[in-house]
C-alpha cells in the first residue's frame, strides 16, 4: 500500500511514518523542510512535482498545518488558518487531477471543534460545535472557525472516488520527544502536575499505538466517511488526569497553579492557556458504533505503558 502524509514531519506524522512503515507500506511525506528518506518538498499551497505521488497512491493523510504550540496572536492564528485551509485545498485539486485518485482521504481536524463544556460528552451526532460558549476568551471562537474551515475545504473538494474523512483528533499521547506526553511528564517530574485553575476542565486524549489502529481501521472500512472522533472512549477532568500521571511516575505531589499563574507559564513558554484551560469532552461514538475496540481505553493503563516506554529508554519508546 502507498501512503502519501503531508505535513508528516510533526509529532502525529512521526508516529504514522514510523508504524506504517514497519507493516511494509511504502510512505511519502511531503514537507517544507524535507530532510529524511522518502521525503519531498511541497509548500502547501501550490501544485508541484509532489502531486504524481498522490496518483497513483492508495491513502493520503493530510496532517499540515502551522503548529498551535504558540502564542494565539493575531498573527499566528492566520497563519494556523491560511496553513489548514490552502494546504487542504490543494491536496484536494491534486487528487481531483490523478489519473488514478486514492481511495482514501484521512484529513486531520482537531477535537477543539467542539464546544468548551462539562455536562455532557462530545460526539460526532449528538456533539455540540463550539465557538458560542459564554464565560471564555473571544479569541477561542476563532480556534473553533480554524477547525470548521479545516473541514469545510475538505468537504468542497471535487473528489468522487475518495473518500473522505475528517479526524477530529483528541491529544495524542506518545512517549516521543517533544510531544504533548512528553511535556506533560517533565511537569509532573519536576513537581508542577498539579490541577490548572480547579481542573475540572476535561482532558481527551488517545494512546499512540490506538491511533495507528485507528488510522488502520478508517482506511480498510469503506463505509466510515465525514467526521470521526480520534478520542478514547474515557476523558476525565485534568485533576485527576494529572494525579494518575503523577502516580504512574511516582511522584506523589503536583502544586496547583491558579488561572493567573498559568498566563504566566504560557507566556514564558510560548504557548497559549486555550490548550490547558479548554474542557474538550470528546468520546469516538462513531469508531465504537463501527466496533473497534481500543487497546488502552482508560488513562490509568495507558499512562503506565507510556511511562514503561520512556523509562526503558529510546529502543522501548518504540516497542
Amino acid at each position: 500500500m502507498k501512503v502519501v502524509i503531508p505535513g508528516g514531519t510533526g509529532q502525529v506524522g512521526t508516529i504514522l511514518k514510523r508504524a506504517l512503515t514497519a507493516a511494509n507500506h511504502d510512505v511519502v511525506v511531503l514537507s517544507r523542510r524535507p530532510a529524511g528518506e522518502r521525503e519531498l518538498r511541497w509548500d502547501g499551497a501550490t501544485l508541484g512535482p509532489w502531486a504524481k505521488h498522490i496518483d497513483g497512491s492508495d491513502v493520503v493523510i493530510n496532517l499540515a498545518g502551522r503548529s498551535v504550540s504558540c502564542r494565539y496572536t493575531a498573527a499566528n492564528l492566520r497563519a494556523m488558518m491560511d496553513s489548514r485551509v490552502h494546504s487542504t485545498r490543494v491536496v484536494g485539486e491534486a487528487i481531483a487531477a490523478a489519473a488514478r485518485p486514492p481511495e482514501v482521504w484521512l484529513q486531520m481536524s482537531t477535537a477543539t471543534i467542539y464546544s468548551h463544556r462539562f455536562d455532557a460528552p462530545n460526539d460526532e451526532t449528538t456533539g455540540v460545535l463550539g465557538g458560542t460558549e459564554p464565560g471564555v476568551p473571544g479569541y477561542w471562537a476563532y480556534s473553533v472557525e480554524i477547525a470548521k474551515a479545516w473541514e469545510r475545504a475538505q468537504e468542497r473538494a471535487e473528489t468522487p472516488h475518495t473518500r473522505k474523512v475528517a479526524m477530529r483528533c483528541a491529544m495524542v499521547m506518545s512517549p516521543d520527544r517533544g510531544g504533548v506526553f512528553d511535556i506533560l511528564l517533565r511537569l509532573a517530574r519536576l513537581g508542577l502536575g498539579g490541577p490548572v485553575a480547579g481542573g475540572a476542565q476535561y482532558v481527551s486524549w488517545i494512546h499512540d499505538r490506538d491511533l495507528v489502529r485507528a488510522v488502520e481501521f478508517l482506511v480498510h472500512r469503506d463505509d466510515l466517511a465525514g467526521p470521526v472522533n480520534l478520542a478514547a472512549p474515557v476523558p476525565l477532568p485534568q485533576r485527576a488526569f494529572m494525579r494518575v500521571l503523577r502516580a504512574a511516575w511516582g511522584v506523589p505531589v503536583g502544586l496547583p497553579a491558579t488561572r493567573w499563574m498559568t498566563e504566566l507559564g504560557a507566556f514564558v513558554l510560548r504557548s497559549d492557556t486555550e490548550l490547558l484551560m479548554k474542557s474538550r469532552r470528546v468520546v469516538p461514538g462513531r469508531l465504537l458504533e463501527a466496533g473497534f475496540t481500543f487497546d488502552h481505553a482508560r488513562w490509568p493503563e495507558a499512562a503506565e505503558d507510556l511511562v514503561r516506554r520512556v523509562r526503558g529508554g529510546p529502543g522501548s519508546r518504540l516497542a
